[in-house]
């Protein structure tokens, strides 16, 4: 079978109901957050589900032995949110992954020619080539961010079938970029809209994400 890009749109009410809060323009600064942190964590809960490494095992309850399952503490685990948005799902991914390590990298894009630089990249050289990566960020839209981050961490070792990437709202063009590069990929998002405008923003979308997550 060929490998395709696998796009996951949770039909959880959680979800739809925090989308719904961070989509109104009328969310304030600090519901907004809120809002981001609780899609961060049940985004995060759906793409952990046949991802996180597992062990089988025996475990003595009180009454007899009896088998178990538990997450396998020697495969690493990272999350890398992509600055700044994507600090906004962090905190929830974080309540679910506990134990895994966090790796900064900052994008920045050009609003005239949407292209996309590095400003800070906190990845280590090389990863173990078994870890799970979950990348966090709000906005898959032209995939200018998304595709350089796949691009340094496939550099490094990743398997990018051993990525997830948790979004809130993915659009075609990044989608497309995705699929045509990394086949093997799975993306988690709130919902898909069909608009990018020409500016780079997706339509309805939620606008600035960061600007909004940090009240500038």
């Amino acid at each position: 079978m060929v490998p395709q890009l696998r796009v996951y749109v949770p039909p959880h009410p959680l979800i739809k109901h925090w989308l719904a809060v961070a989509r109104d323009a009328a969310t304030p600064s600090v519901l907004f957050r809120s809002a981001m942190t609780e899609l961060g964590r049940w985004l995060t809960y759906e793409a952990a589900r046949e991802w996180l490494p597992t062990l089988e095992t025996m475990v003595q309850s009180p009454l007899d032995s009896c088998p178990a399952t538990l997450i396998n503490p020697e495969i690493p685990v990272a999350v890398v949110p992509i600055l700044r948005a994507g600090l906004g799902l962090l905190e929830g991914a974080q309540t679910l992954l506990p134990l895994a390590s966090i790796y900064h990298l900052g994008l920045v894009r050009d609003e005239e020619t949407l292209e996309v630089a590095c400003y800070l990249n906190k990845l280590p050289e090389k990863f173990d080539p078994q870890t799970r990566v979950l990348i966090t960020d709000p906005m898959l839209a032209t995939g200018g961010s998304i595709m350089t981050a796949m691009a340094e961490l496939t550099q490094r070792g990743i398997d990018p079938s051993l990525v997830r990437i948790v979004c809130v709202v993915a659009a075609p063009p990044a989608l497309q970029k995705l699929s045509a590069t990394y086949p093997g990929l799975i993306v988690y998002t709130a919902t898909i809209d069909e608009t990018v405008n020409n500016k780079g923003y997706i339509v309805p979308g939620l606008g600035d994400a960061g600007d909004r997550i940090f009240g500038t």
